[in-house]
């Protein structure tokens, strides 16, 4: 080798591996700071790109999550009304069969029928009031049902079907103009509440069944959101453990560098030596 002032190869050599072991413990630094070891495109594309398709599907199951979750509510509110409704028809009956007793005195009749009249207004209400954020599927507002998200392209539906419930509607044919007062008054509305009791829990047998299907399909789509997480982080989560191994070495290998950088510097020196 030339022994020269202009030109240090030995430096130039270490210099350059300083360099070298500079920028991996910055890339080291990086991971270790951000747990991640793709962080962006620069640090592997292909990696980087898959991860982003990933996250933008559990960012779309996540408005599927909440949808579901929507659906879920209004459902239980339904139910909920429907549970009550069921036990008013039941206590109709009651006072249905209670006014066919022949012995029975006007005044006893007329209490009879108040009450009757009492618990009708009783379902109209729990079936106007059965709404969660502005859903109703019980009123007969909504005869195609509500449609909920069931998939990351909104593509799949959910259906909770739309029900009547209101009186004298397809399901409860009792109404306001029933009443208790007579014999045959009292006749005909039994024969109509025995057809909304199989009526009305025909109806929530079908919204019930509905309920698990959402409430199956949301646990589903919590599963395939952690599992997709879990995905991401197998392709770009860092390897702590082996990226602080990877530290210590560097800056072992910096330091050693440094030294050698400082020693391949005073090699001009010796040059000096040579005119003494």
């Amino acid at each position: 080798m030339t022994n020269s002032v202009h030109t240090n190869v030995a430096a130039a050599i270490a210099l350059q591996n300083l360099s070298r072991t500079t920028e991996n413990m910055t890339g080291v630094q990086n991971r270790i700071s951000t747990g991640l070891k793709v962080q962006g495109a620069k640090d592997n594309a292909a990696i980087w790109a898959i991860a982003q398709g990933q996250r933008a599907d559990i960012g779309a199951l996540s408005a599927v999550k909440q949808s579901l979750d929507r659906a879920t509510s209004i459902a239980d509110v339904a139910l909920s009304a429907g549970e009550s409704i069921s036990d008013l028809l039941n206590q109709l009956k009651e006072k249905v069969v209670a006014a066919k007793d022949l012995s029975l005195k006007t005044q006893s009749r007329e209490l009879l029928n108040a009450d009757f009249k009492a618990i009708l207004r009783s379902i109209a209400s729990a079936t106007e009031n059965a709404a969660f954020d502005g859903g109703n599927i019980l009123n007969g507002s909504l005869s195609g049902g509500l449609r909920f998200l069931a998939n990351a392209d909104a593509t799949s539906f959910i259906t909770l079907s739309g029900k009547d419930l209101t009186l004298s509607g397809s399901i409860i044919s009792l109404g306001t103009t029933d009443e208790l007062l007579t014999l045959t008054g009292a006749t005909d509305a039994l024969t109509r509440l025995d057809d909304s009791i199989i009526a009305l829990n025909s109806a929530l047998g079908d919204i019930g069944a509905q309920a698990r299907q959402i409430s199956a399909h949301n646990t589903f789509v919590s599963k395939l959101t952690d599992t997709l997480e879990s995905g991401i982080g197998n392709l770009v989560d860092a390897d702590l453990a082996k990226e602080s191994a990877r530290l210590q070495s560097l800056q072992v290998q910096q330091q050693l560098g440094a030294q050698a950088l400082s020693i391949a510097n005073q090699a001009p020196q010796i040059i000096l030596s040579l005119f003494q």
